[in-house]
């Protein structure tokens, strides 16, 4: 089996390293930032990346892109996530937000979002969570009533990462109440400063602007806000979350984290410790793993298949390469993992979040049983 890559993508990888190495500054994370301090870095560093083609790589030209193969989409995302993930929520944007727009949208949508996106002018968050409807999408009860041509939406979002600096939010709402729980389920395009739409933070013990609550009272939706069907919109997310729960390389931003702990570790002499050398390995095998799942998957998407199962698979196995980076950090640095610029802290966020967004370990772990086993009306 050849693992070498192609000379084209080799040296795609090698130009997007000189082009970070160049423009970042030396360390960059971007998860070091406040939101604000992010948001108008990612926005300005977009405007760089689309100069050249590369904010929006994989989308049709005739939406700014270039059409790049599936290879070339992870290369961009490993190198991306290997530099402290410069795009920020400009990754959102560009893997499903953009493309459920190009899939579901109207002329309308598609002239007058896309070319925001494909510049890096516009931020967008996603409206899933609920306070009673977390990774279990199909249970949200925030509403789309009609009312003549236009709906009027009712409800509170959670966890909503990047709402305070967001534009526009990308919004499911139970439009037919009566209807089966993966049914009846309408996808709307929000602009953030619609009337009615309150955004507040959510306290955490992470970076400012982590977490924020949408609550939508009364919110007065034009039909033309509307993207796909109306009650037609589980295909549409279904398809588009397969590319969010692949779109960040974790597993390479995981492994980043994991040389750090290494290097701690032969500076301090303990490598040889039989605790540390097994943390150690059993992350550094955990991270192999789930590179080679996400190969999988691109290389079924660069087939033209729909990867649903082995990208649940791929999104368990990053789960678990992500906390056991951070337990092997915290069996390197002990005490002085709580210093706030220790590899562990620095690795915290990530572990934390990782078993949480885009679903928890448990959906995952049900979607993976649902696809083998079959549920009837699933």
């Amino acid at each position: 089996m050849e693992f070498n890559w192609p000379d084209e993508d080799a040296q795609f990888r090698g130009e997007l390293r000189d082009f970070l190495a160049a423009t970042l500054p030396e360390d960059f994370d971007a998860f070091d930032m406040g939101a604000r301090e992010r948001d108008n870095f990612s926005r300005d560093f977009a405007k760089k990346l689309s100069t050249r083609g590369w904010l929006t790589p994989a989308w049709p030209k005739q939406y700014g892109g270039l059409e790049q193969s599936a290879w070339q989409q992870l290369i961009l995302s490993e190198e991306m996530v290997g530099h402290g993930e410069p795009r920020t929520g400009q990754y959102m944007c560009v893997n499903w937000v953009g493309p459920a727009i190009i899939l579901a949208g109207t002329d309308e949508q598609k002239d007058y979002h896309l070319g925001r996106i494909s510049r890096g002018d516009v931020t967008w968050c996603q409206g899933f969570s609920e306070p009673d409807a977390g990774s279990d999408l199909a249970s949200l009860r925030t509403s789309a009533t009609r009312d003549g041509d236009d709906y009027i939406l009712r409800g509170e979002k959670i966890w909503t990462s990047y709402a305070g600096v967001a534009d526009f939010c990308f919004l499911l709402a139970r439009s037919d109440p009566e209807a089966h729980r993966h049914r009846g389920i309408s996808i709307f395009l929000v602009p953030t400063d619609a009337p009615g739409l309150t955004i507040r933070e959510i306290p955490s013990v992470f970076r400012e602007g982590t977490f924020n609550s949408c609550v939508f009272d009364e919110v007065r939706a034009p039909e033309a806000w509307r993207l796909g069907p109306e009650h037609g919109g589980w295909p549409i997310i279904r398809k588009l979350l397969a590319n969010e729960r692949v779109g960040v390389a974790r597993y390479h931003r995981a492994e980043t984290f994991l040389l750090k702990a290494v290097k701690v570790a032969k500076a301090a002499g303990i490598m040889d410790d039989p605790i540390i050398s097994e943390a150690l390995a059993k992350a550094k095998a955990a991270c192999d793993a789930a590179r080679v799942l996400v190969y999988q998957v691109v290389d079924e998407r660069a087939k033209g298949r729909q990867p649903d199962l082995t990208a649940y698979v791929y999104r368990v196995a990053a789960i678990r390469c992500e906390k056991l980076v951070y337990e092997a950090a915290l069996r390197v640095q002990g005490s002085d993992s709580v210093a706030p610029d220790s590899v562990a802290a620095g690795q915290f966020q990530h572990a934390v979040t990782a078993g949480v967004a885009t679903g928890t370990l448990e959906m995952q772990l049900n979607l993976i049983a649902r696809d083998i086993i079959g549920v009837a009306g699933a």
